[in-house]
């Protein structure tokens, strides 16, 4: 099995591509060792010393390392790691992460389906590219604040904040001009 990596903004982000399908019906993002209790691949790569973070997005693992470590030392055992957790045959990930947004009623829904489907069509793909994923948290009607969250190569990436207010609020208040401002939920 032949694994790619590739660099992306974020210096202690690289994203793994093993050629395949990895996480295909949603990205999953897993902070600690505790939120990969239900993932085969991130307990894998979480056994890896330094491994500090895992996203899995459909065709790519981004894998965060801590500053400590360089990268020529921890390389060689995250591919190990994905290779082991693929050709392993069994499942990566347990059932799928239920959407946790609260509900929104009224001028506040079809806003809020609008937002979606701007980040969805116009903002995920891009990120995807450099290993990332951004998405929608919460929508506040009063103010017109989107809160989104970064996972994968976005979190923590020193280019994020210009991203978000630079890139992404510019393009939602393009879009959706309900929209005020947007922030990053941590």
């Amino acid at each position: 099995m032949f694994i790619q990596t590739e660099a992306t903004p974020n210096p202690d982000t690289l994203k793994f591509l093993p050629g395949q399908e990895i996480s295909p019906d949603a990205p999953r993002d897993f902070a600690t060792p505790e939120d990969a209790e239900g993932s085969l691949l991130a307990r894998e790569l979480f056994r890896v010393d330094g491994v500090v973070r895992v996203f899995a997005g459909a065709d790519f693992v981004s894998v965060t390392k801590a500053e400590t470590v360089e990268w020529m030392h921890l390389k060689p055992a995250v591919l190990g790691a994905i290779m082991d957790a693929i050709q392993s045959g069994r499942p990566l990930f347990a059932s799928g992460e239920a959407d946790g947004h609260a509900a929104y009623e009224g001028e506040a829904a079809a806003i809020v389906k609008e937002i979606k489907e701007v980040i969805d069509t116009r903002v995920r793909p891009a990120v995807a590219q450099d290993g990332g994923d951004i998405v929608f948290s919460s929508y506040d009607e009063a103010s017109g604040v989107v809160s989104l969250h970064m996972r994968g190569a976005c979190a923590g990436c020193p280019s994020s904040t210009m991203t978000l207010k630079a890139g992404i609020e510019n393009l939602l208040k393009h879009y959706v001009p309900e929209v005020t401002a947007v922030e990053a939920v941590l």
